[in-house]
């Protein structure tokens, strides 16, 4: 019995890889400039800022459940079927 048996798998690690990535890609996105009281910056209303990032790191939060939910696919063995 040196079979280790996982919770989750690398399918399941690579989907959490990939939503991190796609959070973190989010959140950098979102960076920029802000208003001040002596300037206005309209920048803190593009497009990249409002709509883009905001999508991309809740395609993250999605794919981090995705990997977390999926059932790994397991192998049987003529051991493992007690």
């Amino acid at each position: 019995m040196n079979d280790k048996h996982f919770a989750l798998s690398k399918k399941n690690f690579v989907w959490l890889g990939t939503g991190i990535v796609l959070i973190l890609l989010g959140f950098i996105l979102m960076l920029g400039a802000p208003s001040t009281k002596d300037a206005y910056n309209p920048d803190i209303f593009s497009f990249r800022r409002i709509v883009l990032a905001p999508s991309i790191s809740f395609i993250g939060f999605v794919l981090i459940m995705i990997g977390i939910l999926v059932n790994p696919a397991r192998k049987k063995t003529p051991e493992s079927e007690d």
